[in-house]
């Protein structure tokens, strides 16, 4: 049983900035790559950014730039540092656990809106 929080998410002006933060817990043996994926109203789930266990990074073209993806010491914790937010940007964003041999866990979500 393995539970990932997310906290950070609220509303903000375009152009400012929100930190998303999100910690897994439970039979965690090894962790392989914790990410953030978001979906708006009638798209489907994307990737945002992933960092994997030695701290690779891949981030959407769209988040390129402007969104930083990092992780603790601990590696169980994974936050998204998202600047210059754009209206686009409003979705749901969900933290992504990918463990041990075939482990993959999601968060509940947490709102991102961005007003113009």
């Amino acid at each position: 049983q393995v539970q990932l929080v997310e906290s950070g998410g609220g509303l903000v002006q375009a152009g400012g900035s929100l930190r998303l933060s999100c910690t897994a817990s439970g039979s965690i043996g090894s962790i392989n790559t914790m990410g953030w994926y978001r979906q708006a109203p009638g798209k489907q789930r994307e990737l945002v950014a992933t960092i994997t266990s030695d701290s690779t990074t891949n981030y959407a073209d769209s988040a390129k730039g402007r969104f930083s993806i990092s992780r603790d010491s601990t590696k169980a914790t994974v936050r998204l540092q998202m600047n210059s937010l754009e209206p686009e940007d409003t979705a749901v964003y969900y933290c992504r656990l990918r463990f041990n041999f075939a482990g993959n866990a999601w968060g509940q979500g947490t709102q991102v809106t961005v007003s113009s």
